[in-house]
This record gives structure tokens, sequence and C-alpha cells, in this order.
């Protein structure tokens, strides 16, 4: 007897999703509340387990296929798992009925090529990767962009012979393109993006801080930090609290707009800007004026990781008062970022640099970084907006500022 498998709740005022991936093809076989398929919605992708074991059935829907909850999706057939075995070449022969002389090596391609995710498959088809030559250290054991980059880098005599009969279309134009539909995160990244274009009186206010003091701190205490809190000892936890302290003398900064009221908050909820494999996400970092710099780099470590594996949760994702990018991890020099709506500022870290600067009349070289502050000016003004980034800077480079509260 088959049972359908439904579209599970999604979270509040969520009501669709769309199908990421299948992890389960028809045939395989399937334990309880194992994940079967990935749904991604506007902010976190879903899995979605079986509800009983057995052997997977039917799709009912495609990859990228939009679904609404309750939604039936597949079906799992009862049974122990034996029946498996006989039962997925049937899909795959449907799949590629052509190469008549080779059927057993179709349905291994046309099951990896199901499972990739659209930046995966991307990489295979720059890299010339056979998928299923490459073992996946994803969640899962699913393949990722290292996998494939890494399976090319150290396969150079294979991936020459595979190369030769590639000449043949290069022949007749080698211009390539590849069509891949959004993923719903990337559409709400872009519309709330550009709905903060439109409707807030955006600019940027720019200033540079001396990393100096926090190197020194950072460098002498960062392995008796890591045997007492378990976690390394980075620059994010400095700038939070800094932030925080920061938000408290200028109020304005961590307010919003609605309407025709401003809403002040006495918390600061630092939404700190992660990356994931489908684009750029912000947790929240609930009471940050309250926690330690240990507290902070617990949680946005615990942040990272689980963007990494895509179990970020929605409510961990909502609100916020205001935001922290750094872009310097990935080697940005300066910026002007976006405000995350409805916060008003936003708060971008670039890379550090050493440059030369006049101390005391002498030119030294020390280790620079520029800030940037994109704000509402509807509700902040350029006064504020200084005063908010000297008091950030005041704290980074004398970090005894943070400890006494000053």
């Amino acid at each position: 007897m088959a049972t359908e498998v439904l579209v599970p709740t999604l979270g509040e005022s969520i009501t669709e999703a769309t199908v990421g991936e299948w992890l389960k093809q028809p045939g395989d076989a399937v334990a309880v509340d194992e994940p079967i398929a990935s749904l991604e919605t506007d902010k976190v992708s879903v899995e979605v387990p079986s509800p009983i074991a057995g052997v997977m059935g039917q799709h009912a829907v495609k990859v990228g296929d939009t679904v609404e909850v309750g939604a039936m999706i597949a079906t799992i057939e009862s049974g122990d798992g034996a029946p498996a075995k006989s039962a997925a070449p049937q899909p795959a022969v449907t799949e590629s009925p052509a190469p008549a002389p080779a059927p057993a090596p179709a349905p291994a391609q046309g099951d990896a090529a199901a499972a990739l995710s659209p930046s995966v498959r991307r990489a295979v088809l720059e890299h010339g990767v056979d998928p299923s030559t490459v073992k996946g250290t994803g969640k899962d054991g699913r393949l990722t962009k290292e996998d494939v980059a890494a399976a090319a880098s150290t396969k150079p005599a294979t991936a020459a012979p595979q190369s030769a009969p590639a000449a043949a279309p290069a022949a007749s134009g080698g211009r390539k393109e590849e069509r891949v539909k959004m993923t719903r995160l990337r559409q709400t990244i872009a519309k709330r993006l550009k709905e903060a274009q439109n409707t807030a009186a955006m600019l940027t206010t720019f200033n540079d801080v001396d990393m100096t003091a926090v190197i020194e701190a950072r460098a002498k205490y960062k392995d008796l930090f890591e045997k007492k809190h378990g976690v390394r000892l980075g620059f994010m936890g400095f700038f939070v609290k800094a932030a925080t302290m920061a938000l408290k003398d200028i109020p304005s900064v961590n307010a919003s707009v609605e309407g025709d009221e401003i809403v002040y908050h006495d918390y600061a909820d630092i939404s700190v800007a992660v990356s994931a494999p489908n684009g750029l996400v912000v947790p929240v970092i609930r009471d940050a004026q309250d926690l330690s710099v240990a507290g902070i780099e617990k949680t946005i470590g615990d942040f990272g990781k689980r963007a990494k594996d895509g179990t970020l949760k929605m409510d961990e994702m909502k609100g916020g008062t205001f935001t922290i990018s750094n872009g310097g991890v990935f080697g940005s020099l300066m910026s002007t970022p976006i405000i995350n709506p409805p916060q008003s500022a936003v708060l971008g870290l670039h890379r550090i640099e050493e440059r030369p600067v006049v101390r005391d009349g002498q030119v030294v070289v020390r280790p620079m970084m520029y800030l940037a502050l994109s704000y509402d000016h509807r509700l902040i003004d350029g006064r504020e907006a200084v005063t908010f980034l000297v008091a950030l800077k005041n704290a980074i480079e004398d970090p005894t500022r943070i400890l006494i509260d000053l």
C-alpha cells in the first residue's frame, strides 16, 4: 500500500516552497523520518522526512516546482526495502531508453544528476567531472562544489581524454549558456534589497579603525580563550559587543520606521550576515547587549556551522534591530552595504590592510580597516551616524572600554 508524502508546515505565514532536490529516487529504500526531499522557502531549506519505512515510489513533482503546504509530492510503498533493487531500473530505463547497449551505467548517472543542487551541477559542467565517480563530503554524502573542484584538480590524467570529444562542439561555436532558475531564497533576497532601496533614504558614512590593540589582545589570549570557552576568539565578538554599546548611546541607529512612527528598542538583537550554500542569510543574536564576547563568539560559530549544513530555523532569522556584515572575510576593501528592512542601519566590516598612518607626528604602518555605516536618512542624521562610528572606533582601538562600558 502506498503512503502519500505531504509538504509539512513550513513556518508562520509561509504557505509554499520550491522543490530544491530529491534526496531519494524511485526504488530507493527509505527509513522512517529519513529525509527524501529538500524544499526551499524564502529563508531556509527544509527537509521532508519519510512518514514510513519502505520503498520510494514515484515523484509527483519535479525539482523547481512550487508546492503548497499539505500538497502531495511523492508516495512511499510499504515494505522492508527489498524491492528497491528490482524497482530501481524501471524509472531509469524510461529516463534514458536510447543507450540500449549499456543500460546499467545510465541509471547511476541519471540518479546522480537528479540529486545535485544547481550550484554543484554548474561546477560539474564547468570542470567536466563525472559526479558518479566523486565521493561527496556534504550532508548525507551529497556532493559539494568543493568535492567537484578537488576531483578536477586531482585527476588531470582522466580530464585530458574527456576533453578530446568536447572539441567537436567547440569547433561549431564553443559558446555555452546555462539557464538556472533563481532559488526562492535568492528571489526573496532580491525583492527585499530592492524594496530597501526604493523605500529608505539610504546614505553611507565611512570611517577607519586601527586594529592593532584588538589583534594584540587576540594573539595574547586566543589559546586560553579557546581552552576555556571551546570556541575560537575572532574579531566579530569585539565588533558586536562594541556595536551594542554604541547603539545604547545612539538609540536612533537601533530604531525602525513604521508608518509615521519611530520604534525605539531598549535591546540589541544583532543580525549577523553569514554565507550559506544558497545565498546570504542573517540569523539574529538575541539580546546581544547581555552577552559576553565568549557568548557572542559561540553563537556566531553555531550559526555559521548550521548555515553551511542548512539547518538554521526560521525563528532564528526573524527580527533583528541592527545588522553587521563582514565582507572582509572575502577580501573586500570597501563597500556600501544595503539596509535589511525594517532595520534602519547596517555596519559593513572590511579586510584588514597595513597602511601608513600618522601617530604622534610620525608616519607608521598600522593594520587598518574601513568601516561603512549605511543608514536610513529619514530617521538617522549624519551627526548621529558619525557619532556611532566614532564610538565604535574608540572601543575597538581601546578594548578596555568594552570591559568598563565606556
